[in-house]
């Protein structure tokens, strides 16, 4: 028998109900700016403490791991999620903290890096297509497709190294060339989507200042160290050029089947309960369920049990 939630439990759950309707205003609509500029990076509403939200994310890495489950079982769909952000908003914890409760054999995290001379000799996507996940899998990608037209716009001379016919120099990657990259991706994404795969993405927003006190703990804090890199510095320079460039990205790619969501980061708890119960609510918009067994699979399983009670 099902036991009855406790008052704790019941409230946590009236919560979320009222908290996924106030997540839709973090979703971009296909065909709307972005306006990074204008939106908060820390958490400004009143409908949960810090403490509630801790009981929230429980809640929805449970629902999440009955979710994937049945995502196995039924077999059918896939789920991506896209992973964007300046240095240290909180991408890897957000990881570790919403996918505790899953089965790693489901999961595969997948964090792009500089392109290798074999990934070089190819199209810019297709590494990512290599990458996706299967049916029945959750596939991560902390740090996506999209540094093709982030990272490499910022700093155009990347371009040079894929050693496109088209491109001889920097003067060569013009505005016209993002443009059909950006409906590069967007046909990629359809496909994707066509495909079977669900997929759901995240633009994790911190402020100039947060970044800042996020670099020097890692500094100050000795088990910190392994994390700076002197190059999140010196990126930092370029943060103007940066938020240019997400808003375009994400003004130009977010579509009702794969929707961005800009996510206020300075308060890391926030940000992780926010990205679980929007991942929730998507898996559940599938309507998965485990296979239905025909008549002659559930007299075989009769006669199974039967002989096994021998």
């Amino acid at each position: 028998m099902q036991k009855e939630p406790t008052s704790a439990e019941a409230h946590i759950a009236t919560i979320a109900g009222s908290f996924e309707r106030e997540l839709h205003k973090l979703k971009v609509a296909d065909g709307k700016a972005a306006n990074l500029r204008k939106r908060a990076t820390a958490y400004r509403g009143k409908l949960f403490t810090k403490d509630t939200a801790k009981g929230l994310l429980d809640l929805s890495v449970e629902r999440l791991s009955v979710l994937q489950d049945k995502l196995y079982a039924h077999n059918q769909y896939g789920m991506l999620i896209c992973l964007q952000a300046m240095d240290a908003a909180g991408k890897d914890g957000a990881v570790k903290h919403i996918l505790s409760g899953l089965n790693p054999q489901g999961v595969r995290v997948t964090s792009f890096k500089q392109p290798s001379s074999e990934e070089l000799d190819h199209d810019f996507l297709w590494r990512h297509y290599r990458a996706l996940p299967a049916r029945g899998e959750i596939g991560i990608f902390n740090r996506s497709h999209y540094e093709n037209v982030l990272i490499s716009r910022v700093h155009p001379e990347i371009v040079l190294r894929e050693n496109l016919p088209s491109i001889n120099s920097i003067a060569d990657v013009t505005k016209e060339f993002w443009a059909e990259r950006l409906h590069m991706i967007r046909q990629f994404e359809n496909i994707v989507v066509g495909s079977g795969t669900l997929v759901v993405k995240f633009f994790l927003h911190v402020s100039k200042e947060e970044q800042c006190k996020r670099l020097l703990d890692r500094i100050d804090d000795p088990s910190k160290n392994w994390k700076f890199s002197v190059g999140d510095v010196q990126e930092r320079a370029y943060w103007d050029d940066y938020l240019d460039a997400y808003e375009e990205a994400i003004s130009a790619t977010s579509t009702a089947d794969s929707p961005w969501y800009v996510i206020p980061a300075d308060d890391k708890w926030y940000a992780r309960v926010a990205m679980a119960t929007i991942i929730h609510s998507h898996m559940d918009s599938l309507n998965l369920s485990y296979p239905t067994l025909s008549p002659q699979q559930t007299s075989a399983l009769r006669k199974a049990r039967k002989e096994l009670l021998r």
